[in-house]
């Protein structure tokens, strides 16, 4: 992820929003249709069902985020976890549509409403907060899309950041990246 300086909390929210997004895009297309819905083994969830898990939370905690409970009551977090969709294309409508929720409910505010009062699950959160807990969220379940993808991927995985070995290049990217810019 480029980093762009600023002093913007909303603008930077984003900005992680949309990298933890683009790794999960990244690892979804290079694995196989089928690899979507493999378990490891009983106690772990699939790529197709963090997605789906991924999508029910996002479509509870932004629907109308400002007005009301994030934890909708009809929300059935359990079944996120069950039944995933069997193709790439219902894998990818879930994805995208949650993530159009996120962006469609951060993109509108203003710092004035970083203090707002918001709930999840009943508790009171500033939707500083609330934007902090999900940012959380997101990393921890893209972390786990990654893992998945490289371990189905081996040897051919193809990097999503700096790869193995490969700090000493990017450094050097960096420094001739600022030397342009001076």
């Amino acid at each position: 992820m480029a980093l762009e300086f600023t002093t913007s909390y909303l603008k930077d929210a984003l900005a992680v929003f949309r990298a933890y997004k683009k790794l999960g895009d990244g690892a979804i297309a290079q694995v196989t249709d089928e690899q979507l819905t493999i378990v490891l083994d009983p106690e772990m969830n699939s790529i197709a069902q963090i997605v789906k898990h991924m999508a029910g939370n996002m479509r509870s905690r932004w629907t109308d985020f400002l007005t009301t409970d994030g934890e909708k009551p009809n929300r059935q977090r359990e079944t996120e976890f069950v039944d995933p969709p069997a193709s790439r294309a219902g894998v990818l409508a879930l994805w995208e549509a949650g993530w159009q929720l996120v962006f469609a409910a951060l993109e509108p505010l203003s710092d004035d409403d970083l203090a707002r009062v918001v709930a999840i699950r009943g508790e009171r959160h500033s939707v500083m907060q609330a934007i902090n807990r999900q940012m959380t969220h997101y990393a921890y379940h893209a972390g786990q899309i990654v893992l998945l993808a490289k371990h189905f991927k081996g040897a051919d995985w193809r990097s999503l950041s700096i790869p193995k070995g490969g700090s000493a290049r990017y450094e050097a990217q960096v420094r001739a990246g600022e030397a342009s810019q001076r």
